[in-house]
């Protein structure tokens, strides 16, 4: 909630303020509830042995379909890719899709061009698995297999509480096609209360940058989706242009950008992707970035600002549930710090039907 929100009735980012704050229940609702039957699915889909994994979606989607590549790259050395729907749904592509499980990630499940594809690559001949927060959706309907996220309904038109159900959904999935447990996002329920607590603190950093004119958000790793989130999510509600980049990239060329004015948020995972990162924390801090650090403490104290993660003990994949958040709560400070609406961005809208 704004500080200077009253105490009933309306009030500008309420809504996202809401849905932000449901996260902790409903992750353990995911846990509980939808885990069984996300088993159930992946089970089912692993004894057809997929070859390749091809992963489609857009927007917030996108960025929770990536975490799902490193996923699957990852832990089960399935090769993967992302789908470019234009060479299908423009195009008119027909590319031989047998052996291949294609995924495709939407919270409303209603855009015309994951539809489209999704029905293409069926007719191509491969398994299709919608991961939607919509099981009567038209993409449910299209593919053989379907996860619902459990979510439940999400109003504001920056998506929050979507990404990371998709993002748990995704992870128990990937642990039932390789026959794991899942016990790692055990925690996560309760270490996703303990940050979403802590807002006196992002409203304090979020007045740090109130006035930026620009931003860039690197991670390398499981922390990468996260990045890209935390970029999309402070261009629509704040419209800061902010730029994400991995942490290699940004030392291909885009580094020369970095000056002692324009905010860098670095994203550090408590692992090896943040052991990746930590040549680019050295040369960000060697041009004198405003560096904000997202992670370990020890991260957090070499840094200008941060936000420190309580991610002891917590396994590398998971993190991205728990790192998102403080960013969501940022972009969102941000926004009513400079007397934005962060529910309703304008020119917007909660289903985007792209072809």
């Amino acid at each position: 909630m704004s500080a200077n929100a009253p105490a009933g009735g309306e009030w500008p980012g309420r809504i996202m303020s809401g849905e932000m704050a449901e996260q902790p229940g409903m992750l353990a609702r995911i846990l509980e509830r939808g885990a069984p039957v996300v088993r159930e699915t992946a089970e089912r889909i692993a004894a057809r042995n997929p070859r390749f994994v091809l992963l489609t979606a857009r927007g917030t989607s996108d960025n929770a379909a990536l975490y799902a590549k490193y996923l699957l790259e990852i832990t089960m050395g399935l090769p993967c890719g992302l789908a470019s729907m234009s060479t299908t749904t423009a195009y008119g592509a027909k590319p031989d899709l047998r052996d291949v499980l294609v995924v495709t990630v939407s919270q409303s499940g209603g855009s015309p061009d994951l539809v489209a594809s999704t029905r293409a690559a069926r007719e191509a001949g491969a398994v299709t698995l919608a991961v939607t927060n919509n099981p009567d959706s038209p993409l449910a309907a299209v593919s053989e297999y379907h996860i619902d996220i459990l979510a439940g309904p999400e109003k504001a038109l920056p998506a929050t509480k979507t990404y990371t159900a998709s993002l748990l959904s995704l992870y128990l999935f990937v642990e039932g096609l390789r026959g794991g447990d899942g016990s790692a996002a055990a925690v996560l329920p309760d270490l996703a209360e303990t940050v979403l607590a802590r807002k006196d603190e992002v409203r304090s950093l979020a007045a740090r940058y109130r006035f930026a004119e620009r931003m860039v958000i690197t991670s390398r790793g499981y922390g990468y989706p996260t990045a890209k989130e935390a970029a999309l999510k402070l261009m629509e509600t704040s419209y800061i242009p902010a730029l994400s980049y991995s942490g290699a990239d940004l030392l291909h060329g885009p580094l020369a950008m970095v000056d002692n004015i324009s905010p860098v948020i670095a994203v550090v995972p408590d692992g090896r992707g943040g052991e990746a990162l930590q040549p680019v924390l050295d040369r960000l801090r060697g041009r004198g970035a405003d560096l904000f650090v997202v992670g370990p403490k020890a991260q957090v104290a070499a840094a200008s600002a941060g936000f420190v993660l309580p991610t002891a003990g917590v396994r590398e994949e998971v993190q991205p549930v728990l790192e998102i958040l403080p960013l969501q709560m940022l972009a969102y400070e941000v926004t009513i710090a400079r007397g934005q609406d962060p529910d309703a961005p304008r020119a917007l809208a909660k289903v985007t039907e792209t072809r």
